[in-house]
């Protein structure tokens, strides 16, 4: 009877042995054959984790470097998860790891207060005060808040094949406008250190995808052996501002974003209906069909077509818009001088001077607001506002409509340009200029081609200019690459005003006078804000500001390196450029002028 219980038992721990053996390996596989939502949710849970630590060492000491070091584990952690977070829910991402600024609503005249990791990034660095205890622990409840609002939301979507892909696409233009140049991270300057934990989720992805055909395989193995050399780089190269961004985005995230497309091709991964303003089928951020123009238009209606743009060409130099008719659009918009008038502020027409300086037309169809105050939304309202002006034109549509009708040549163009219309109308004018305005993209400066690989005639001065641009200047956290304007990656949605204390005169002392948009939306936070401008093209644009008030590249670059209007002594409370002084050597500084020439399209080389 021992002899039966003594076999008994040990068959039952053998058993039971054997039973925990399968369970922790039918876990282990179970935790590996996890789709990509069931292991994003669980790495959001992995972050939830890490706030509640976060906090937990807020609360419990003021040592600096355990909570400087603890929030950057957090938000490394985030990094992990950014790519799903921005793409699908971008609302609350915006204040999860979005800029300390505050979010305007101007149609409402009300805004929201920012938070997340930007804000809390403040409160830490570069000194932890204990005086900021109370309001860094309101700021981790609330992203805590935040995230189990995006957990929710991610647990109730479905997730295809497509949305992966164009989020992995999103997310390698991410890292390359927003992540390496500091945008992200201004302060501590994780930058780079984040920017590996953001390529090392992408790794994981394509895997749990299961295409299976060799060809698949090989290319999914070609995309995990560039990740890993991106981060083996990142990992070496830790330093913000020595960081070769260059060499990276060339040798790295461009490839990584060509063999994407590869990967998509080869398994017939279909777009998705998003109106994105990035074509879904370019190699790159940097091809000359990179960005679809027909994003930005107001409606169906008014997509680009050739014949439109030929016939706005011939509006452009129609002088029946003016009331005097001695003007036409490139009265001002000189297409010699990169559609600028090489002038501080043009004459009005009686006999004065305009406020503002005359922006460059070439790329401005490419952001979500015109004129220097963002007054209007659209190329189509932009012309129209010009027309009307009794400073600039001062014309009317309709009398032009009457002297366009006579003409045979405009008879036959608006016939191409709209063949189901019967007659000219306002909104057809409009459309045809903007659709020449839209024509005016050329992408094929210097830079443009080093960046294809079309060309390796890039030297080393300007390679220095260009991470000087995008890292130690900070240039790239308000001109985003590629476009090099206000208009924020990756989605395109939004253009960006910038307060940056632009004196009056050269003599630094006062503010410009112009209140910019604050003209149009009297919020304190709008008050002598100005469109970010495109710098392609800026060699060739001077004068310089929204008032022309600099004329070479040099008196700018000086201006920023100093830390804007505040930075020159200017009171300025609402500056939203930070104040704190450039430090650029001599050599930095003859770089990143040596840079910005490089944007320079042929045409007007």
């Amino acid at each position: 009877m021992k002899l039966f219980k003594s076999n008994c038992t040990k068959i039952l721990i053998l058993a039971l042995n054997l039973a925990l053996v399968l369970v922790f390996f039918g876990c282990e596989k179970k935790y590996s054959e996890l789709t990509i939502q069931q292991e994003l949710l669980s790495d959001i849970e992995k972050l939830n984790q890490k706030v509640t630590d976060f906090q937990k060492i807020v609360a419990n000491t003021n040592d600096e470097k355990k909570i400087q070091q603890a929030f950057n584990s957090t938000r490394l952690s985030y990094k992990k998860i950014e790519w799903a977070v921005e793409y699908f829910t971008p609302d609350p991402a915006r204040f999860i790891n979005g800029p300390a600024l505050d979010e305007l609503e101007v149609a409402e005249n009300t805004f929201f207060s920012p938070n997340g990791f930007q804000v809390m990034e403040e409160l830490i660095f570069p000194h932890y005060s204990i005086e900021n205890k109370t309001d860094l622990i309101r700021e981790i409840k609330i992203l805590n808040g935040n995230l189990k609002q995006i957990k929710q939301h991610l647990s109730a979507i479905t997730i295809s094949n497509s949305h992966v892909l164009d989020a992995s696409k999103m997310e390698i233009n991410r890292i390359l406008a927003l992540g390496i140049t500091g945008f992200d991270s201004p302060i501590a300057l994780q930058s780079i250190p984040e920017t590996k934990s953001s390529l090392g989720s992408l790794k994981k992805l394509l895997p749990k995808m299961n295409f299976n055909s060799p060809e698949s395989k090989n290319c999914e193995k070609e995309i995990a052996t560039i990740i890993n050399q991106a981060e083996n780089y990142c990992q070496s190269n830790t330093d913000f501002n020595t960081f070769d961004r260059t060499y990276f985005i060339k040798n790295f995230l461009n490839t990584i974003s060509k063999k994407l497309v590869a990967f998509q091709k080869i398994n017939a991964i279909k777009n998705t209906n998003r109106n994105s303003v990035i074509n879904p089928n370019t190699a790159t951020i940097f091809e000359k069909e990179a960005f679809n123009v027909n994003a930005f238009i107001p409606s169906e209606e008014y997509r680009y077509t050739e014949e439109k743009a030929a016939l706005g060409q011939q509006l452009f130099y129609e002088n029946s818009f003016s009331d005097s008719k001695t003007r036409s659009c490139s009265s001002c918009h000189n297409p010699e001088k990169a559609f600028t008038d090489g002038l501080k502020t043009n004459q009005s027409l009686n006999g004065g001077h305009l406020s503002r300086n005359t922006p460059t037309l070439t790329y401005a169809s490419l952001q979500n607001a015109q004129f220097w105050d963002m007054r209007q939304l659209d190329l189509e309202k932009q012309s129209l506002d010009v027309i009307q002006n009794k400073d600039e034109m001062h014309g009317n549509v309709s009398n032009a409509i009457q002297t366009l009708n006579k003409d045979k040549k405009y008879q036959k163009l608006f016939k191409k340009a709209f063949p189901t219309s019967k007659k000219i109308e306002e909104w057809q004018i409009q459309n045809s200029l903007a659709s020449y305005i839209r024509s005016l993209n050329a992408f094929d400066s210097k830079f443009d081609n080093y960046m294809r690989g079309n060309s390796d005639d890039f030297s080393d001065e300007e390679k220095l200019g260009f991470n000087v641009f995008a890292g130690k200047a900070k240039c790239a956290t308000c001109h985003f690459i590629p476009l090099f304007n206000g208009t924020v990656p990756p989605s395109y949605q939004k253009t960006e005003q910038e307060v940056i204390g632009t004196p009056a005169d050269k003599n630094g002392k006062k503010i410009s006078p112009d209140l910019g948009r604050y003209l149009q939306y009297q919020m304190p936070q709008l008050r002598n804000a100005f469109k970010t401008p495109s710098l392609r093209n800026v060699a060739v644009t001077a004068p310089y500001m929204h008032n022309g008030v600099y004329s070479t590249l040099e008196e700018v670059v000086d201006f920023y390196n100093k830390g804007g209007g505040v930075g020159m002594g200017i009171s300025v409370e609402n500056q939203t450029l930070p104040t704190d002084k450039l430090e650029l050597t001599e050599k930095e500084v003859k770089g990143l002028i040596a840079f910005m020439k490089t944007l320079t399209d042929k045409a007007y080389q």
